[in-house]
């Protein structure tokens, strides 16, 4: 369970340092960089939208993550999960339309709420789920490691956490 701990801790920091980054971004909060980019305000959202759902197939609940044949899993797995917890880096890459949001939070404070509230949940459902010895089993990935899992949406968090740093320099923030 150490490394379960060690590696909701780190997702929790790089939620925590979108969080700052989602503070520093004032007046361009809903304003995205460039056409066909997102706002911060967005990002915030799509990243609580990706907790959350991640949160349900912690719990075995029903997720919007799409939902691969089993088949092309170890595929997936191996292509896009391993290569990215490998080379601690995401690559670029389109999302499906549920965690694709139009809109988000309102205000930078309200996109803290919803960030830390996604957060919580995520990390009592992995907590739960790493108290079983269970794998997390996913739509997308088939089953993986909980703390690998883990440390997948940390390194998703931190991936858009420079997006959003891009976003604040971009409007001439930060």
């Amino acid at each position: 369970m150490a490394n379960l701990d060690a590696a909701l801790a780190a997702c929790k920091d790089a939620t925590h340092d979108l969080i700052a980054a989602a503070d520093r971004c004032g007046s361009t909060w809903a304003v995205a960089p460039a056409p066909g980019k997102w706002s911060a305000s967005q990002i915030v959202e799509h990243v609580a939208r990706s907790l959350e759902e991640s949160a349900n197939v912690a719990a075995g609940r029903p997720s919007k993550f799409p939902k691969l044949p089993a088949v092309l899993h170890p595929v997936v797995r191996g292509l896009l999960f391993r290569r990215v917890l490998r080379k601690s880096a995401f690559p670029k890459a389109k999302t499906n339309k549920a965690m694709n949001p139009q809109a988000g939070p309102a205000t930078p404070a309200e996109g803290r709420v919803r960030l830390e509230t996604a957060q919580r949940k995520f990390d009592d459902a992995c907590r739960e789920l790493g108290s079983r010895r269970t794998a997390m089993r996913t739509t997308v990935f088939g089953a993986v490691p909980v703390e690998d899992y883990v440390r997948f949406m940390e390194l998703h968090t931190r991936h858009h956490c420079k997006q959003m740093g891009t976003a604040s320099r971009t409007a001439g923030v930060a």
